[in-house]
């Protein structure tokens, strides 16, 4: 059974939404509202929507013990919207509503999703609350930014409903398959770059590649659901932000690059899932380039020349001491080795703690749903994905990098 907990804030509305797409992926939830909730939006609305009665009474049904019973038989305690109030409440181990009471008493993972105004979220009591609740093993889902209420705009935004979702069923997936022992990731914080970079020939024209970026973004939601603090370099990707995530948007290999180093400075892993041009044109034009008057004839050369290794440099020169790297090569093989073997050299040469190698072309890898991969590790190890979800493909890469990351 999953727990929603609702707290008193505008964003309530979108819990609605929320707890729609819970029941319709088969779960059963128990709305857990508070009184300030609840002048939001009413009673009959969860209960039409959950098919449950709502709980929000420590008194009512007392022979049931409900204050105990709920946080007991929940598989996943989900708090939207977390408000400050009710976070501080939380951190502080205050019981005096039905929620908070159920909240000290769950042993399974508890999600927030806070929403609230942006000063109210930077304020040093909501960000000190924060850090105690992760220290116990929540989940804190990181706010987006855009329009708040009135016309206020900044961090504070409740994530989309669909994205609040997907985290809740993956955290519930992954406590199912691995146990209680709370989010591994946890306190960590993680960079994880996506898409594919675009070198300009000119204003119009780029040198680019095939990459949707869907890979990259699946490492960044599976790391929020698994606790960590992430942050997304995004080339060139048209996809909706996964929730809870810190996305910064660049173009070309050299502005990846940049971005990268600056998040990579207070970073425990690196995740270069991006596709980054190995070249570029060596002398872009300010100006289209023109056909001209003959048609017939032959386009002008495209000078290219090499762009930074990303990677390399990662590895060579980090950011951070102790800094786990984990590297991306798309392969197809040639006259030197098929796309495994090319893999296996490209670990070797890059140094990066573990590569994720994947087969590409004739719809692999690129544009497609699914993937399929060997994870080499530097201390020899291969593990073989195959074809599945992206997403499980995340789960293996973060569970690999969880088991080499240092104990806290």
């Amino acid at each position: 059974m999953i727990v929603l907990g609702v707290g008193g804030g505008i964003a309530a509305y979108k819990a609605v939404e929320v707890l729609r797409r819970l029941t319709e992926s088969g779960h059963q939830v128990q709305v857990v509202p508070t009184a300030a909730a609840l002048q939001f939006v009413a009673a009959p609305t969860w209960a039409a929507l959950s098919g449950r009665p709502v709980a929000s009474d420590l008194w009512q049904d007392a022979h049931q013990v409900p204050h105990v019973s709920i946080g007991r038989a929940a598989d996943l305690v989900l708090v939207v919207p977390a408000t400050a109030d009710l976070m501080a409440r939380a951190a502080h181990g205050l019981a005096d509503d039905l929620l908070t009471n159920t909240l000290l008493t769950a042993t399974c993972p508890v999600v927030y999703v806070p929403a609230m105004h942006t000063e109210m979220w930077q304020n040093a009591a909501t960000r000190d609350n924060v850090a105690v609740l992760r220290s116990r093993g929540a989940i804190i889902v990181e706010p987006a930014e855009g329009r708040l209420t009135g016309t206020d705009s900044g961090k504070g935004r409740l994530p989309e409903p669909d994205a609040i979702a997907d985290i809740a069923l993956a955290t519930l997936a992954r406590h199912q398959r691995t146990g209680p022992d709370g989010p591994d990731l946890a306190g960590r914080t993680v960079v994880v770059s996506a898409g594919g970079t675009r070198e300009p020939i000119d204003p119009v024209r780029f040198v680019g590649n095939r990459s949707s970026g869907r890979q990259g973004y699946a490492l960044a939601a599976t790391a929020v659901a698994r606790g960590a603090r992430v942050i997304l370099v995004s080339a060139n990707v048209a996809l909706p932000e996964p929730a809870g995530v810190s996305v910064v948007r660049v173009g070309t290999a050299a502005e990846l690059g940049e971005a990268v180093r600056a998040a990579a400075a207070a970073a425990d892993v690196v995740v270069m899932a991006a596709a980054v041009a190995d070249f570029r044109p060596s002398m872009p034009r300010t100006s289209k380039i023109k056909k001209g008057g003959d048609v017939a004839a032959a386009p002008a050369p495209l000078e290219l020349e090499r762009t930074a290794d990303v990677l390399a440099a990662l590895v060579t020169d980090p950011p951070r001491a102790g800094q786990l790297v984990v590297g991306f090569a798309a392969e197809t093989g040639d006259a030197t080795g098929d796309w495994l073997t090319l893999g296996r050299a490209k670990l070797a040469a890059k140094g990066c703690d573990l590569l994720v190698v994947n087969q590409v072309g004739d719809g692999l890898g690129f544009e497609v749903a699914d993937n399929a991969a060997v994870v080499l590790g530097a201390d020899g190890t291969e593990t073989v994905v195959p074809v599945g979800p992206k997403s499980v493909l995340a789960d293996i890469v973060w569970d690999l990098v969880a088991a080499q990351l240092p104990a806290r």
